[in-house]
């Protein structure tokens, strides 16, 4: 889908999001634990939807240091003030609306960023270009922890690339090569986590960026 149509999608599933997509969370939260936040950073989340990772990562800071968090729908924007709002913890978050194509931030500004479920959404061009990116607004050590679909020769993957392929629209994540990806990026790998969901494959990836 184009990044138009991946806004009003996600425009329109905004309300409900969290409803459909609950499995997801126990592995957000394993990828947001790997990056091991400390007092004092700053934190990136691309594609933060609904908000349930931003109040994790905004726990973990404890004290001192910001989230920050850029998603492509204004829908989902709104629903994570009003989670931000229950949670008490809006004084140190900063939303903004734009595309991990383009970040709109300062070269070396993040000690670490997050992204979850949505690296798979851009395709494989941009994931290149979304990678460069991260690299680019991270600083010297800098930690990226990746949750996604993982690209692999099995039944369950090729069954759902299969319906990916026809109904783009409802099934919008597709299983990516992470590994390899950020590896051609020049981010080094520093922890490798596994799990299935239904037989689907997920990833948690923590890698580190050196000048």
């Amino acid at each position: 889908m184009s990044h138009s149509s991946t806004r009003i999608n996600y425009n329109r599933l905004s309300r409900w999001y969290d409803w459909l997509s609950g499995t997801e969370k126990q592995f957000s939260d394993i990828g947001a634990q790997m990056l091991k936040i400390q007092s004092g950073e700053n934190v990136l989340e691309i594609g933060f939807g609904t908000g349930r990772n931003l109040v994790t990562l905004a726990y973990s800071l404890a004290e001192g240091g910001s989230v920050y968090g850029i998603d492509l729908s204004e829908g989902m924007i709104k629903v994570a003030r009003k989670t931000m709002i229950h949670n008490r913890i809006s004084n140190c978050l900063n939303l903004v609306q734009g595309d991990g194509v383009k970040l709109p931030f300062t070269t070396g500004f993040f000690n670490a960023i997050f992204i979850s479920f949505t690296l798979e959404l851009f395709i494989e061009p941009e994931i290149t270009i979304v990678l460069n990116e991260c690299k680019r607004v991270l600083c010297n050590n800098g930690r990226l922890a990746i949750v996604s679909l993982m690209k692999k020769d099995s039944l369950a993957v090729h069954i759902y690339d299969w319906i990916h392929n026809r109904l783009p629209s409802i099934v919008d994540c597709r299983p990516i090569p992470v590994d390899r990806d950020l590896t051609i990026s020049g981010f080094e790998l520093v922890e490798t986590m596994q799990k299935d969901l239904w037989g689907l494959p997920i990833v948690m990836i923590l890698a580190m960026k050196h000048d």
